[in-house]
């Protein structure tokens, strides 16, 4: 039998955000297939039928699942709660936000564990913040927690002065890089001006150390103040960060306005081409190659209608057949998983997990465990849900 979280606290501020949202994140008709950036997508190989079971329920807009190694599922909540679900059963994890902000697409949103955290203890969240209730920025906070998962102290705050707006376009993904280093993706905060401003972290992918220093081979390392973070800039908002097995090489997924969600390959310093000045002008191109003969061609976009692309993961295991090593996708308009096949840093297909199709609603956050096994959050705002996938047979 499924485990149901607690009661529903109902807050006003998050009760807006379901009510609110913008072009990207709301529901619009199915999209009709992408088409990658070096050209049309070949043909997609179909995966291995699939198993679909509702792990936890009774959530309200769950937003990211990450798992410890120890086997708890720890899951985000938008608007503010924090819980963990193992064989011990489902409790919510006691954590002070008390200067959290809920509002449009803000409050608490991506969450990663340490690659240290069988020494540490240690957990990420990314979340808006306020001050006086008015909002104040979007930032990443370190946080220990207990020996039971029932109790989360905050530690430190790793990166602040992410750009807040009304809560639009707050990003925000966490992702550890092999190397160790934290990278967080960031919304524009609907900022024209964001995007291309050095010392702005909106619209940007950022690289950290864990205690917040900045790693001396960013590509921007000698600016001062929170400029020498970025690692790419140019976004419009990311909402997925994956790590490509054997390769390490990071990719990013993000919303475009009513055309072109972008699935991108990271290189240090690239510049990938939003910049919707004077104004918010969301008519430009997402990658403006006419302004910015450099920009980085992405990988894959969704050409029109747009997806809403969101949280992203490589499948990995033999138990996956065609699709190991390919890219997952959540997607929150089409309401399932698109399934990319990959060659080096080319999409060579696209297909869909047919279990999933429809069959949930909007879905936000992609992880795998430690048995290769997808886990997957809702975002519908009632009864939300955390998923577990897994391949039959």
């Amino acid at each position: 039998m499924k485990d149901r979280a607690c009661p529903l606290i109902v807050v006003a501020a998050a009760a807006a955000v379901l009510l609110s949202g913008c072009a990207a994140d709301a529901p619009s008709p199915p999209a009709t297939g992408g088409a990658s950036a070096a050209g049309a997508p070949g043909s997609a190989t179909d995966g291995p039928a699939l198993d679909v079971e509702v792990v936890l329920d009774g959530l309200d807009v769950a937003w990211d699942v990450a798992l410890t190694p120890e086997g708890t599922a720890l899951i985000t909540e938008r608007g503010g709660r924090l819980f963990a679900h193992d064989d011990r059963g489902t409790r919510e994890v006691e954590a002070d936000l008390g200067d959290l902000f809920v509002g449009s697409e803000a409050g608490l949103m991506g969450l990663a564990v340490s690659p240290d955290f069988a020494r540490t203890r240690e957990l990420f969240l990314c979340h808006a913040t306020q001050d006086g209730g008015q909002p104040q920025d979007v930032r990443v906070t370190r946080w220990r927690l207990s020996d039971d998962a029932a109790g989360a102290e905050r530690t430190g705050t790793v990166v602040d002065g992410l750009p807040i707006s009304s809560g639009r376009h707050s990003g925000c993904r966490l992702r550890f890089a092999p190397d160790g280093a934290l990278h967080v993706g960031t919304g524009d905060a609907a900022v024209g001006e964001h995007p291309q401003d050095p010392q702005s972290l909106g619209g940007k992918t950022l690289r950290v150390h864990p205690d917040g220093t900045v790693p001396r081979d960013n590509p921007f390392a000698d600016r001062e103040g929170g400029g020498a973070l970025v690692y790419t800039l140019g976004h419009r908002n990311v909402q997925g960060l994956a790590v490509q097995p054997g390769t390490g090489a990071l990719w990013s997924v993000e919303h475009g306005p009513d055309v072109d969600d972008e699935i991108n390959v990271l290189e240090p310093g690239g510049n990938y081409g939003w910049d919707p000045v004077p104004g918010y002008d969301e008519s430009v191109p997402m990658t403006d190659r006419e302004k910015f003969p450099d920009a980085v061609e992405a990988v894959w976009s969704s050409g029109r209608p747009t997806a809403a692309t969101s949280g992203a993961v490589f499948l990995e295991g033999e138990q996956w057949g065609a699709w190991d090593g390919a890219l997952a996708v959540a997607e929150l308009k089409n309401t399932g998983v698109g399934v990319h096949q990959v060659d080096g840093t080319r999409i060579t297909g696209t297909t869909r997990m047919a279990e999933l199709e429809d069959a949930h609603g909007r879905l936000r956050s992609l992880a795998l465990d430690a048995e290769g096994a997808l886990w997957v959050t809702t975002s519908n705002g009632d009864d939300d849900a955390v998923l577990r996938v897994t391949p039959r047979g």
